[in-house]
C-alpha cells in the first residue's frame, strides 16, 4: 500500500484530466514530486514552534498505522487482530488534529481559516463515521474490520436498506476526509475556498512531502476500506499461500482501478459546492447513518 498510494493518486489525477479533455500529467508525477521534496530541507517561519516540526511526522505515522489496519489483498494479515474500526477512526482523527495544529501554529490567517473549517467539518464527519461503524458492528457482531469483511464476503446478510444508508454516509465521509470535490478541491490554491491546502501553505521540503504522502495514503486506505467492506471478493483467505496472494493482489489492484475511475468521473461531472454548504452535505450523511442505525435496531429487535 505504501508503494501504491502515490501511484493511485497519480492515476486518479490522470483519469480526471483525460475525462475533462486534457492530456494530464503522468501517473508517476506524485512519485517525482515526493522525491524532489524529500531532497529539500524544510523552511520554517520565525515564530513556528515544535508543533510545526512534529505535526508532519505525527500525521504521517497516524496515516501509516491506519493504512496498515485496512485489509488489502489478503485477510489475516499481520495487523488483522488490531484492525478495529474504532481505532481506525481515532487514528484518522489524530492525523486531522495534527494538521489543524500545524495550520494554526504559525498564526497566519489562511492557516487558521483552514483549521477552523477542517474542525467544523469534522464535527459532522466523525459522528457519521461512527454511526456507520455501528451499523457494520451490529451486522457482523464485531468491530474488527477483518471479521466484518469476512462476514460481508460470505453473503449471509443479504441486501439491507440500513446497509445502503450506511454505505452512502461512509462515501460522503470519505469524500470529506480526503478533501475531494464537492467538499474541497485538492488542486486549487484559491484562498477563499481552500480547506486542506490552506493549512499547508507554510510547509515545505520534506515536511510537505510527508503531508502529501499522508494524503495519498489516506485516499488509498479509504478506497481499500470501501472495497474491503462493500466489495469483499477476491481477497486471499487467511493462511493462504503465494498463489492466492498473487490472485488477491490482482483483484485488489482491479478494485482500486475501478474506484479511481469512479472517483475521477464523479469529480469531473460535479462542481465544487460552497464552503458554507459543506456542513449541510455532512449533516445529510449523519442523518443517513443515524437512519440506517435506527432501521437496523428495529429490524434486529434491539430497540
Amino acid at each position: 500500500m505504501l508503494a501504491a498510494a502515490p501511484l493511485l493518486l497519480g492515476v486518479t489525477r490522470w483519469l480526471k484530466a483525460r475525462l475533462m479533455g486534457r492530456r494530464g500529467a503522468s501517473p508517476l508525477q506524485p512519485l517525482r514530486d515526493l522525491d524532489k521534496l524529500l531532497r529539500k530541507r524544510p523552511v520554517l517561519a520565525e515564530n513556528a514552534s515544535i508543533v510545526s516540526e512534529a505535526a508532519p511526522y505525527v500525521a504521517f505515522a497516524a496515516c501509516l498505522l491506519a493504512a496498515a489496519l485496512v485489509p488489502s489483498f489478503s485477510h489475516g494479515m499481520a495487523f488483522a487482530p488490531f484492525a478495529d474500526l474504532i481505532l481506525l477512526a481515532g487514528l484518522l482523527a489524530l492525523a486531522r488534529m495534527a494538521l489543524a495544529l500545524a495550520g494554526m501554529d504559525v498564526g497566519t490567517a489562511f492557516g487558521g481559516l483552514g483549521a477552523a473549517r477542517e474542525m467544523s467539518f469534522a464535527a459532522f464527519a466523525e459522528p457519521a463515521l461512527l454511526l456507520s461503524v455501528l451499523n457494520f458492528t451490529i451486522l457482523a457482531g464485531n468491530t474488527n474490520l477483518d471479521l466484518i469483511a469476512a462476514t460481508f464476503r460470505d453473503g449471509a446478510l443479504g441486501l439491507r436498506v440500513s446497509l445502503g444508508l450506511a454505505a452512502m454516509a461512509m462515501l460522503a465521509v470519505a469524500i470529506a476526509e480526503n478533501g475531494r470535490i464537492p467538499v474541497d478541491n485538492p488542486s486549487t490554491h484559491l484562498e477563499l475556498t481552500m480547506v486542506h491546502e490552506a493549512m499547508l501553505l507554510e510547509s515545505s521540503g520534506r515536511h510537505l512531502a510527508l503531508w502529501d504522502y499522508g494524503a495519498a495514503l489516506r485516499l488509498t486506505l479509504w478506497l481499500s476500506l470501501i472495497a474491503a467492506i462493500f466489495v469483499p471478493f477476491g481477497a486471499a483467505p487467511a493462511g493462504s499461500g503465494p498463489l492466492a496472494w498473487a490472485i488477491g493482489l490482482l483483484a485488489w489492484l482491479l478494485k482500486m482501478g475501478v474506484l479511481c475511475l469512479a472517483l475521477a468521473w464523479f469529480e469531473s461531472a460535479i462542481a465544487k459546492m460552497r464552503v458554507f454548504r459543506v456542513p449541510e452535505f455532512l449533516g445529510a450523511a449523519l442523518l443517513l447513518a443515524l437512519l440506517g442505525a435506527a432501521l437496523l435496531f428495529v429490524s434486529t429487535g434491539l430497540a
